[in-house]
């Protein structure tokens, strides 16, 4: 079994090239925003630890996100490996999933960064706002504030990986079917 981190910015295309690859490779796509949702929804133990959190208006800690995590890993063990989108987003979170696929015996092949031009992808989640429902989807502020974010959080985990050699970056421009090609020529050399 395989695991490959799927990386970058809101708007770069991670979801929509996950439904793809999935397809392609046989891999479980954990979107961790899918998984908070399903967990929430259901008043799962874990969900609801998460909701007081989320209802303080606070971060949700690592090990509840993880715990959720491993029990999508746990609950999927029959396909050939597992597409992370969203997570991680932290040098710490990027810890605790190598120790969890490390428990589990899955092989974590490398990291896969989508590389846009912010203002592209501001005009991207724009259009994305129109239909989507999403409020964060539809105000240029805070949209502009999660890259601020990412920048600050999640783009050290670029050079994390680097140190590992685990990581190659894509770049997200182009046709759906063009970043796909990209992609599969990197995975094709992971896997």
């Amino acid at each position: 079994m395989i695991a490959i981190v799927l990386f970058g910015k809101p708007g770069a295309g991670k979801g929509t090239q996950a439904e793809f690859l999935k397809e392609k490779y046989n891999l479980t796509h954990i979107s961790t925003g899918d998984v908070f949702r399903y967990n929430l929804k259901n008043g799962t133990e874990l969900g609801n630890q998460a909701k007081v959190f989320i209802d303080k208006g606070e971060l949700v800690p690592d090990s509840i996100t993880i715990n959720m995590l491993a029990d999508e890993v746990a609950k999927n063990m029959d396909k050939a490996g597992f597409l992370f989108d969203g997570f991680p987003r932290t040098i710490k979170q990027a810890e605790a999933l190598e120790a969890l696929l490390e428990e589990k015996g899955i092989d974590f092949v490398g990291t896969i960064g989508l590389d846009a031009n912010d203002e592209v992808l501001v005009a991207r989640i724009l259009e994305r706002g129109k239909t989507s429902g999403r409020a964060d989807d539809q105000d240029e502020t805070k949209i502009r504030n999660r890259y601020k974010e990412y920048n600050e959080k999640t783009a050290p985990l670029i050079e994390f990986y680097n140190n590992k050699n685990q990581y190659a970056a894509v770049d997200g421009i182009g046709s759906i079917e063009e970043v796909t090609e990209r992609l599969s020529k990197v995975i094709d050399t992971l896997v």
